[in-house]
């Protein structure tokens, strides 16, 4: 491969990560709003504000609209982040490719356990309710359905096209 298609290659590749990111992290933020406005009929400013919280403490919860905005932010660093993840496992575990399935249920429940057990205790974010089974099984469920599934789609299609396209050149 050339120097310029292997740019090319590596801009489509940046550039599907970018949307994937974007896509992935909107799925998993409505589905948060959603949950939470059936659960409490509350706005998702709540949840902003939360995510916030990581950073900023209990000021994010009685700052003005900039927090709800660094709620987004970070939410979306963290989207973007386990979405690079995916990607590079994608790439180089052959388990990831060959069983999507169970791969997806697994970093489903991978991004989970980061999230809760080492993002969130590490954070400014006050101390929640303790653990509930049912609270974690559906949120377990958000994330396989809303990232990691439309990940591995994402990236079967992506790089079965780059493969693709290396055979033919």
């Amino acid at each position: 491969m050339t120097q310029n298609n292997e740019q090319y290659e590596n801009k489509r590749l940046f550039t599907v990560i970018l949307l994937s990111g974007l896509l992935v992290g909107t799925l998993d933020i409505l589905a948060a709003f959603i949950d939470v406005y059936i659960a409490t009929g509350r706005g998702p400013e709540g949840i902003c504000r939360y995510i916030a919280s990581g950073v900023f403490g209990n000021d994010a919860f009685t700052g003005g609209s900039a927090m709800i905005i660094w709620g987004l932010i970070f939410h979306f660093i963290i989207a973007f982040s386990f979405t690079i993840f995916f990607f590079w496992l994608y790439r180089n575990m052959k388990f990831v490719r060959r069983f999507p399935v169970p791969a997806a249920i697994l970093y489903g429940i991978f991004m989970w356990a980061i999230t809760q057990r080492v993002v969130v205790p590490l954070s400014n974010t006050p101390p929640g309710g303790g653990f509930h089974i049912l609270k974690a099984l559906k949120a377990i469920a958000i994330l396989i359905v809303m990232i990691s599934l439309p990940l591995t789609i994402i990236a079967r299609k992506f790089l079965k096209s780059r493969t693709s396209q290396h055979v033919l050149n």
